[in-house]
């Protein structure tokens, strides 16, 4: 973490301009039905607000309303959200612009404790562009940018890249911590360093398994994609979900593993089915023994206890992808005890890291979320840091 923060900067007389990653689910009636994100952002919203800052600009994107005004993706119940969060700010304003004169005058009519908030960014066109005029505009708003958006950092957007070059640029608290856990992970890892990769194609991960294989000890592969691994070691998979076109690729990792003297661990065993559904017959058998006709949906018990010996010796841990279809409760047993090991090995005081969509969901419905060292905000991003890749967002930030 090479970059400057909010502690960097003498924030008295100074409006903050920050970008903010408030893209979070809402139900039909539009209420925020999750707001770990909101809640994400608030250290860095309260430190401008205690350290003089002559205003607190806040903006963000929230869904995909594909350039066009659309009510659906309004602000609004993000807004009425913070302002319960925050009793601390004198107040939180909301306004429709996003740049030109409006969003100006509100911003100039801010005081030291009050927050404004920017309606969707991606009400522009301009944004997901990276419009120099548009960054130019946003620029208009503020004295010092901050990123706080480690969600959207892999996208070079005018709100989220752009900017940086009008501004100086500086990382908020939840952008330095998730560049510290994860890029620290892997500069200066702790031994045993293990990786837990899962989830359902190998095409989708093999750029970070790639990248891993240079840093780990032993990498961990379950979900859908261990099928692939398996399929190249010869395996009769039934109706299992493979990818023929990935079988080379597959091989040449298992070869790069061994000359790099990598543990790469495949599933012994799984839980199969006889269908693709939570109804559905089920039984456990080696991998050597799937029928014809049936379908491995989850790794097995022989499985996890061979996965689970190898976390709980690793002093680091990242965990990315299910180890099976955790959605159905039938096949969420391997992706349970993933969850459970990392909690344990935290407590055991291993640095444990889970990043990516479908684990932080898993992990968050295991109960553990707070039982681990660090989850990531951002599902994307921290695969792009996994695979070893410069995200936009961070290197527009100006260097300490």
């Amino acid at each position: 973490m090479n970059k400057k923060t909010i502690r960097d900067v003498e924030w008295a007389g100074k409006r903050a301009l920050v970008r903010v990653d408030f893209n979070v689910p809402q139900d039909a009636e539009g209420n925020v039905t999750d707001d770990t994100r909101i809640r994400a952002a608030l250290p860095t919203i309260r430190y401008l607000l205690e350290h003089g800052a002559n205003g607190v600009v806040l903006m963000s994107h929230l869904g995909r309303p594909k350039g066009k005004v659309n009510p659906k993706y309004s602000m609004r119940p993000v807004v009425e959200r913070l302002f319960e969060l925050l009793p601390e700010a004198h107040e939180v304003h909301k306004t429709e612009a996003i740049t030109g004169e409006a969003a100006e005058s509100a911003a100039a009519a801010l005081k030291p404790g009050v927050v404004l908030m920017l309606e969707n960014t991606r009400f522009d066109p301009r944004e997901e562009k990276n419009d120099p005029a548009m960054s130019a505009e946003l620029a208009k708003l503020g004295d010092v940018y901050v990123n706080d958006a480690f969600g959207t950092a892999h996208r070079g957007n005018a709100s989220t890249e752009g900017v940086a070059h009008f501004l100086p640029a500086v990382a908020g608290f939840l952008m330095e911590k998730e560049l510290e856990y994860i890029g620290g992970a892997l500069e200066t890892p702790k031994r045993p360093f293990v990786t837990i990769i899962g989830g359902a194609k190998i095409s989708d991960k093999i750029k970070v398994i790639e990248n891993l294989l240079g840093k780990v000890d032993a990498l961990l592969i379950g979900g859908g994609m261990a099928n692939t691994f398996l399929l190249a070691q010869g395996k009769e998979l039934g109706d299992s979900l493979v990818e023929p076109d990935s079988v080379g690729m597959a091989s040449d990792l298992i070869a790069k593993a061994k000359a790099a003297n990598v543990r790469l661990l495949l599933p012994v065993d799984a839980v199969i089915a006889d269908a693709f559904s939570a109804e559905a017959n089920t039984q456990k058998v080696s991998v050597d023994a799937v029928p014809a006709g049936w379908r491995i949906l989850d790794i097995g018990p022989e499985t996890v206890k061979l996965y689970r010996a190898e976390v709980a010796a690793a002093r680091l841990l990242i965990w990315n992808g299910p180890m099976g279809v955790f959605e159905l409760e039938p096949f969420a047993g391997g992706t349970k005890a993933v969850a459970q090991a990392m909690a344990d090995a935290a407590a055991g005081g291993a640095t444990t890291i889970v990043g990516g969509g479908d684990s932080v969901a898993a992990i968050e419905q295991a109960g553990l979320a707070d039982k681990v060292t660090h989850v990531s905000t951002g599902g994307g991003a921290s695969l792009e840091l996994l695979e070893g890749k410069v995200l936009p967002g961070v290197a527009a930030l100006q260097d300490k």
